[in-house]
């Protein structure tokens, strides 16, 4: 889906046996830059993003860089395959650095929670840690795209961020928000570790002048996007 001249959002099935709910990666274009891939889904989906790059006219290859929201399965499974394949850089915030890279076992993968979810224990053993090499902190301003700046907004991970594309006016939201059919939600309480930290990244969201807000989970929210913010900070 194509976002701006600049942004597109790509989805990825999570498998075969779930077609309703894909990951929603987005790809940042940029002609002097390079392309930029936020989250990479899950472990062996590097083919599944390679099709979905492709249809906007990118291969994986091309990639210069991979901005990674947090620390979850679902977000770091392919990075390490498509920096095999493009020589990107990893970009992440540093409390999540030490997931993201293998020396720390991911936070909600317990060793209970792998047990009660045995084909998630088996995706945890075919992923690939991968190298982070630049951190990224709450107001670091990229200049792709017109300008990108990271916004930290820990709560479901304590590295989250979201990113903020100050032309267009589009909040990648990565985790800190969901959506369903285009209506805007809070996190996923859930999967969130710390709710209340997690509400108070919504506020900070929502102090952005937004129009369109991509969420990893639920896709697209176009539709009055900041009112529909400040409702769920409200709600």
């Amino acid at each position: 889906m194509k976002l701006s001249d600049n942004v597109y959002v790509l989805q990825v099935l999570r498998g075969a046996d779930n077609p309703d709910n894909p990951l929603n990666l987005t790809l940042i274009l940029d002609e002097q830059h390079g392309p930029t891939l936020v989250d990479t889904a899950l472990p062996d989906q590097m083919q599944a993003i390679a099709a979905a790059l492709d249809e906007a006219g990118i291969e994986a290859r091309d990639l210069e860089r991979i901005i990674i929201t947090h620390q979850d399965l679902d977000h770091i499974g392919s990075a390490a395959a498509l920096v095999r394949e493009s020589g990107a850089q990893v970009l992440a915030h540093p409390k999540d650095v030490p997931f993201i890279e293998g020396g720390r076992r991911i936070l909600k993968l317990t060793p209970e929670l792998l047990e009660q979810r045995p084909q998630m224990r088996e995706m945890l053993e075919r992923l690939q840690p991968v190298g982070v090499d630049g951190r990224l902190e709450d107001g670091d301003r990229l200049d792709l795209a017109g300008g990108i700046r990271v916004i930290f907004t820990p709560g479901h991970t304590p590295g989250h961020i979201s990113l903020y594309l100050e032309d267009p006016k589009i909040l990648i939201s990565g985790d800190a928000l969901t959506s369903q059919d285009g209506t805007l939600n809070g996190p996923n309480q859930a999967m969130t570790l710390d709710t209340q930290t997690a509400d108070e990244s919504v506020g900070k969201l929502a102090g952005l002048d937004v129009q369109t807000i991509v969420c990893y989970h639920g896709g697209v929210v176009s539709e009055n996007a900041s009112g529909q913010l400040h409702g769920v900070l409200r709600g």
